[in-house]
């Protein structure tokens, strides 16, 4: 696909909106826009399910996962004053939420507040603040006004345009959306043998991704996720993780598992084979769906597979779209190498 309609259908991506359990609508778009010879079906728990034809019949059954969620927030409380009390879903720095503009399910937009700067004690200055600090204002006067627009159990989102910005974009939503559209690119790809596609639920409260894979009981699983990019100022290169523009980012391990050592060395040996440009993750950092993939029935060889983006869990994450040809590279010969 060419580079711009990447970026269009990126762009539609980032703006649907999927909080953990509401992936509907992602899970709807990527269904719309399939190839016709890929059977899909979704199951109890949301994930989508794609089953992918090569030329041949793998020796090692094979699953490859992206998730279709994205970080936000749940309503909790509604104060007499109108204003909105809510936790996280997902791992969310407060200090990055203060300020930001959002979207309630119902379409109502609100921004996150917090006690003002110049009303804080000095203790208070110098500490991070907490959830219980925040809430969501959405112009309400009243409890009972408020409730015209919100419930108990209703999700927020960060409101943020897709803006294209020099060589790179901005967004809400990058990292599931990028790794949604490079598997979706991937099962329109001519591949060499048959894969199961799964586009995960629920990813940032834990992923159902585990009981899709359940299913599928794959022998290898190939997880595509995103990895926090240190390439700024302030970061040393040892705690860099990894930067954009420099192609994939391969791990030895990440949060809770361990690469395996053959895939890693197999996914090394292809992009050198391949001239395609890629990167080693430096810190073990950040939990991925190969995490629970690992944990199938008897067990399952995993392989991250990351690209990187800065700022990701915000409104404002900033991806570098060159990435997206050799990590689409990378991942076709992954089919072919260990379908052999």
């Amino acid at each position: 696909m060419e580079l711009k309609n990447q970026l269009d259908m990126l762009k539609q991506l980032c703006e649907l909106d999927a909080v953990p359990g509401c992936e509907d609508r992602v899970a709807q778009w990527i269904q719309e826009n399939l190839p016709k010879d890929v059977a899909a079906r979704r199951d109890v728990r949301g994930n989508l399910i794609c089953e992918k034809k090569g030329k041949k019949t793998p020796s090692h059954k094979m699953m490859i996962s992206a998730h279709m969620d994205e970080p936000g927030f749940i309503i909790t409380y509604i104060e007499e004053s109108g204003l909105l009390r809510f936790s996280m879903m997902g791992d969310i720095d407060t200090r990055m939420v203060v300020g930001k503009a959002v979207r309630l399910e119902s379409g109502k937009e609100g921004v996150v507040g917090a006690k003002p700067i110049h009303l804080q004690s000095t203790e208070e200055r110098d500490q991070v603040l907490k959830t219980s600090a925040l809430y969501i204002d959405i112009g309400a006067k009243t409890r009972e006004e408020a409730e015209q627009f919100v419930q108990l159990g209703d999700f927020a989102v960060w409101r943020s345009e897709f803006t294209e910005m020099g060589s790179k974009v901005r967004a809400k939503a990058l990292g599931r959306s990028v790794t949604g559209l490079l598997l979706l690119d991937l099962l329109h790809e001519d591949v060499e043998y048959d894969f199961t596609a799964v586009f995960g639920a629920q990813h940032q409260i834990g992923g159902a991704v585990m009981n899709a894979a359940f299913d599928v009981n794959p022998e290898i699983a190939i997880s595509i996720d995103c990895a926090a990019a240190g390439d700024f100022p302030g970061v040393g290169e040892s705690d860099c993780i990894s930067r954009t523009g420099k192609g994939p980012v391969l791990s030895f391990q990440n949060k809770g598992v361990f690469t395996d050592s053959k895939l890693f060395e197999t996914a090394k040996e292809i992009c050198k084979e391949k001239e395609i440009s890629y990167q080693i993750k430096t810190k073990v950092t950040e939990g991925t769906d190969a995490k629970e993939l690992s944990k199938v029935a008897g067990g399952c060889r995993v392989l991250p597979v990351a690209v990187s983006i800065r700022n990701e869990v915000s409104p404002t994450a900033v991806f570098d779209p060159s990435d997206l040809k050799p990590t689409l590279k990378l991942l076709k010969h992954l089919v072919k190498r260990l379908g052999e």
